[in-house]
């Protein structure tokens, strides 16, 4: 099974978007997966319920961090993490990528995971 795939496992056995993608690098992480779940509990429905980013960009962004910090900032792969996720999803928070204003859903929690992950992944070249 691909990692886009068990985090939608992750996903569909309860986990929110940001502990699914949390959760599907565990073993790259060397981090307990109760750990990973604890981290990323906050972020279901994105940033503060919907307001802020998607879980799933979160996740992507934690682990960023996990395997490439080395004691110095690093915000430019973090940026170029963030502006594929638009590209790619149309938007960046939860209530915009679910169309809850405009009644138009850009991409769904499943895309969102899916994304992440390849972009997670896509660090990895």
């Amino acid at each position: 099974m691909n990692r886009d795939q068990k985090a939608i496992r992750y996903k569909q056995s309860g986990c929110n978007c940001c502990q699914a993608v949390l959760c599907a690098f565990a073993d790259q992480l060397d981090i307990d997966e109760t750990i990973l779940k604890q981290l990323g509990a906050a972020f279901g429905m994105g940033m503060g319920g919907m307001e802020g980013n998607c879980g799933a960009l979160i996740a992507a962004q934690m682990i960023l961090g996990m395997k490439e910090y080395q004691g110095y900032p690093i915000n430019a792969q973090s940026r170029e993490i963030l502006e594929a996720f638009k590209d790619a999803c149309g938007a960046i928070t939860c209530k915009d990528l679910k169309g809850l204003e405009t009644g138009e859903m850009l991409c769904s929690c499943n895309d969102c995971i899916r994304q992440a992950v390849a972009l997670v992944d896509g660090q990895d070249d």
